[in-house]
């Protein structure tokens, strides 16, 4: 996703459709920018309603404290990794990147994106274990300072954990839509990983 300033990008209008649908009827959606979708600005909540989070979001729900966010950035201190995040954040490079014609912008974009996903796909989606996973490791040095959180979820890893690191907390990733069609769902009193079967 890319917001130029003129042009919104093809495809997708019904779907778009549909979240501004269930945003008019007072459903709050939330949205985590990660890798892919790194320059999402303010179309998505001036025309959907949609509200956008750029970092970790904490929230109390039926008295279990969720740190929800998308985890691109989280626990990754690597300066390959570093070095190709401060890029993409970059407000110049962004401008940058906006005054290329949408035509070429967009096919650059999606270029860059299929070969992201086709690269890291297989190593994405295999477990490192509980030692070397960064969103694991993450949750564990933020439970130190801070103990009352019940569940961390993620996204960005395309693989399905859920993972005790201490009595209270749990991590989840949650897969994604491109492989397992998994989600998580709390129901008030327990959280659950699950898979939509159409």
């Amino acid at each position: 996703w890319f917001e130029y300033k003129y042009v919104v990008p093809k495809g997708f209008n019904r779907f778009l459709g549909k979240i501004a649908e269930m945003s008019d009827l007072g459903v709050e959606i939330h949205f985590f920018i990660g890798n892919h979708d790194i320059w999402t600005f303010d179309y998505l909540s001036r025309e959907a309603g949609v509200i956008i989070h750029k970092e970790h979001y904490i929230v109390e729900i039926e008295g279990k404290k969720f740190f929800l966010a998308h985890g691109d950035g989280l626990g990754d201190n690597s300066k390959s990794f570093k070095f190709i995040r401060s890029i993409f954040h970059n407000p110049v490079c962004q401008k940058l990147f906006a005054s290329i014609h949408p035509r070429w912008g967009m096919a650059l974009a999606h270029t860059w994106s299929r070969q992201s996903r086709k690269s890291g796909m297989e190593k994405d989606t295999e477990y490192l274990g509980e030692n070397k996973e960064h969103l694991v490791l993450f949750s564990k040095k933020y439970i130190q300072n801070d103990n009352t959180i019940d569940y961390f979820i993620f996204g960005h890893r395309h693989i399905l954990l859920d993972l005790m690191i201490s009595k209270k907390s749990r991590v989840l990733i949650i897969g994604d839509w491109l492989q397992h069609y998994s989600f998580a769902v709390f129901d008030g009193k327990e959280l659950i990983l699950d898979h939509f079967s159409g």
